[in-house]
């Protein structure tokens, strides 16, 4: 244990871990607690988290809804720089994590906390990204993290332990309730644990919340048209819609085409591998979308550096460094590149796969019909500069060739 703590801040969904942890930071830490939650559009109702935290004795409970800010100040900028962590995962779970830190850090200047304290385990990923994030917002704050300091190691004993001391449990949880461990937001919905514990074991097809499999899906396709204006969607089918309510309406649009689906075996952070499963529709548009509207809008050597630095950029995210001076600083330079990032995308949905149809910028297109026809280009492009241009780009391959020739 350590210094004393007057009062700490839990990040509290309400279930059956949060709600333990709760009573164990009060009976340990003879502590006032104080809950957080945020609404990222996990599609749950918190109210019920309000009434537990209360009948807990909580006398500060904060309930936010965070939809916009997640994914107009998270989301849009990650997707800017088209992120994708190992060439698949497009780090639903990892972007929310500095948001939820930050309001920690808020909540607790806010009712004079001198500590924050979170669910996280102590094999995960987001035990990292929240203390990082934590400490770079508040290098002096104090984090409780229960699971590196109890013995409550298992479902049984969190069971027991909440029994023992009066705390409501959900029949769900009674009954053995999902076999999945799961985390949602409006970005996406994750599975890990149980039956996915075998890498090659197949999902079942009960286990997938937001989306139909692409067999079940409709034999029709549907088109729909994103407009961008710097790098960030602002339209869908020439409606204006907020960065929240476009994002959940591109997930019901994805969902029901079975747009999103992934299952993969990522490297965690702490050190080992990890199976999950993920269901990201909207995300999966947008991604494919962007990269439609930059191909024609972007200069090539800023793409490709672009493309250089995603890697790195997604894995800061991954790891938890979203507040570190290094992500801030990328941002600054990806966020530069979207200035010309304007137009719309035309793309199609059908049976898992998001097909880019179109795209046009009226203001910013570098796309010029008259020197990329094949037909007679009256002159625009002189096609015997191409001779000296390859000559001069193989001269080093020439001199090593002659090199070779000569032993």
């Amino acid at each position: 244990m350590s210094k004393k703590v007057n009062k700490v801040v839990l990040a509290y969904s309400g279930g059956l871990d949060t709600s333990v942890i709760l009573k164990w930071l009060q009976d340990e830490y003879q502590c006032e607690v104080v809950t957080y939650t945020a609404d990222l559009g996990q599609g749950e109702e918190l109210e019920p988290a309000r009434a537990k935290a209360k009948a807990a004795g909580v006398k500060e409970i904060f309930i936010d809804d965070v939809r916009e800010e997640f994914v107009r100040d998270f989301v849009f900028p990650m997707f800017r720089a088209n992120t994708v962590y190992e060439g698949e995962y497009l780090l639903g779970t990892s972007i929310a994590r500095p948001l939820i830190a930050k309001r920690l850090i808020e909540v607790a200047r806010d009712t004079n906390a001198d500590a924050i304290s979170h669910g996280a385990t102590g094999k995960g990923n987001d035990q990292v990204r929240f203390e990082l994030g934590a400490y770079a917002l508040n290098p002096n704050i104090q984090i409780i993290a229960p699971w590196r300091e109890w013995d409550l190691l298992s479902r049984e004993k969190l069971m027991a332990y909440a029994e023992k001391h009066g705390i409501p449990v959900d029949m769900k949880h009674k009954q053995g309730g999902s076999p999945y461990s799961m985390d949602a937001n409006l970005l996406h919905i994750s599975y890990e644990g149980r039956h996915l514990e075998d890498p090659a074991a197949e999902a079942e097809e009960s286990m997938w919340r937001w989306s139909v499999s692409p067999e079940q899906a409709p034999d029709a396709a549907e088109y729909l048209d994103i407009e961008y204006v710097n790098g960030d969607p602002v339209s869908l089918n020439g409606e204006v819609m907020k960065p929240h309510d476009l994002l959940a309406h591109l997930n019901k649009l994805g969902g029901k085409h079975g747009v999103g689906r992934l299952d993969l075996v990522e490297n965690r952070f702490v050190g080992m591998k990890s199976r999950g499963c993920y269901e990201t529709p909207g995300g999966t548009i947008l991604l494919k979308a962007h990269r439609a509207i930059e191909s024609i809008t972007l200069d090539r050597e800023v793409a490709h550096l672009k493309d250089d630095l995603m890697p790195r950029y997604a894995s800061m995210i991954y790891n938890g460094y979203w507040w570190s001076p290094e992500r801030l600083a990328l941002q600054t330079l990806i966020d530069h590149t979207q200035a010309s990032v304007n137009g719309w995308v035309r793309v199609k949905l059908y049976k898992g796969n998001v097909i880019v149809t179109g795209r046009d910028s009226k203001t910013n297109s570098l796309f010029d019909p008259n020197i990329a026809t094949f037909e007679d280009d009256k002159g625009a492009y002189d096609q015997k500069d191409a001779g000296g241009f390859i000559k001069l780009n193989a001269l080093r391959m020439r001199i090593a060739g002659n090199l070779r020739n000569k032993k």
